[in-house]
């Protein structure tokens, strides 16, 4: 069940709508078109605002039709009615083509947008969004797993065209379709893990650890906080971790789950160094300024990170979604204060759950990189 939702807007001359007369004609012509597609449709309301008028009429079951219009030249439409799962939409997708057709025709508009249907109330959540907020759909058809950890909402969904995906504080993290993801993370095939020693902080979903495994390193500790994200896909995205996150200890590898700081501390004070550090943590925060909480555990780790990183190793991590520019320049600019000094390089990858391109850096030490003194 859910209620749905077409949302349709339009321009027209300012003059056309610019007083109670002109708003009166084209609301009417509007109306006749609308009557056409939604039955029973009566004027239930007609009221005077500000800036231009609001007209409501319903329907058959209960629809109900806003339109806003204002004087300056703008039309809004709000079409509302609720459906169950096994019922037929009200205005099918061929009929909502044919309505912005026909508001097109006759309107004499010189602007026509007709959103596609938005459910709301669905029992599934579809909605999530871009790393610079815009809003995506997803093809979710189900949920298997939907827990409130210590920390954040575990979620588990399936998409048709992603499989099982992992999502966080409503947040998608990673499907079965993103191999990509951790390959351009890890830099297959332009690093070498072998013989290697690996600290993965967070990674919680098992993927870094799994694909890391192949590549023959001497060791490799996972420090991830949240138990109840391990235990979920181990149940659920098997495909991406295989059974890491179930031993969770093996002849190379160990998790650890605390907080990762315990652990890089311990290793501060014992002076022990590694050859590479992955930061699968938080993403970059979205911010004008690198201040606030998120910003401050970022510092904080990539300062402890790279006290146990030899001098000839690596911090491997992802940023943010490419269009997320601000955010890249100060965590970048955070990097340059880093000392001793450091020098990065960046890698991009359309990841498929996020539908977009993310960004991905390689951080070293400059003195120790391409022979600088």
């Amino acid at each position: 069940m859910s209620v749905q939702t077409l949302l349709l807007d339009f321009s027209v001359d300012p003059a056309r709508v610019g007083d109670e007369s002109g708003q009166k004609t084209v609301f009417g012509q509007l109306e006749t078109i609308l009557k056409e597609y939604v039955p029973n449709l009566i004027l239930a309301a007609d009221i005077n605002i500000d800036g231009g008028s609001l007209k409501l009429l319903t329907g058959k079951k209960g629809t109900t039709v806003s339109v806003r219009m204002f004087d300056r030249g703008l039309v809004t439409v709000n079409i509302e009615y609720y459906k169950e799962d096994t019922e037929e939409p009200l205005i099918s997708f061929k009929c909502c083509k044919q309505l912005e057709s026909s508001v097109k025709l006759s309107m004499d508009c010189d602007r026509l947008k007709l959103m596609p249907t938005i459910k709301r109330g669905y029992k599934y959540d579809v909605y999530l969004t871009s790393s610079d907020e815009r809003l995506l759909e997803y093809d979710i058809d189900g949920v298997l797993f939907d827990e409130q950890s210590t920390f954040q909402r575990v979620q588990i969904v399936h998409s048709k065209s992603l499989g099982n995906m992992l999502v966080l504080d409503d947040l998608q993290n990673i499907s079965e379709a993103d191999l990509i993801y951790t390959e351009t993370l890890m830099q297959r095939g332009r690093e070498s893990y072998e013989g290697k020693e690996i600290v993965i902080l967070g990674g919680g979903d098992g993927a870094l650890l799994y694909e890391l495994l192949k590549e023959k390193p001497k060791f490799v500790w996972m420090l991830e906080i949240d138990e109840m994200v391990m235990r979920a896909c181990d149940t659920h995205l098997r495909s991406i971790c295989g059974d890491v996150l179930e031993r969770r200890k093996g002849d190379n590898y160990e998790i650890i789950v605390e907080d990762c700081m315990v652990t890089v501390n311990k290793f501060i004070k014992e002076n022990r160094k590694v050859d590479y550090i992955f930061g699968d943590l938080t993403d970059i925060p979205i911010s004008e300024s690198a201040c606030g909480e998120l910003w401050e555990f970022m510092i904080t780790i990539l300062h402890a990170s790279f006290q146990i990183l030899k001098p000839t190793g690596k911090f491997m991590t992802h940023g943010n979604g490419a269009t997320s520019r601000k955010s890249l320049e100060l965590y970048e600019q955070e990097l340059e204060k880093l000392k001793p000094p450091v020098r990065f390089t960046k890698s991009k990858a359309f990841v498929p759950s996020f539908l977009e391109d993310w960004i991905f850096y390689q951080i070293s030490f400059k003195s120790t990189d391409n022979g600088d003194a």
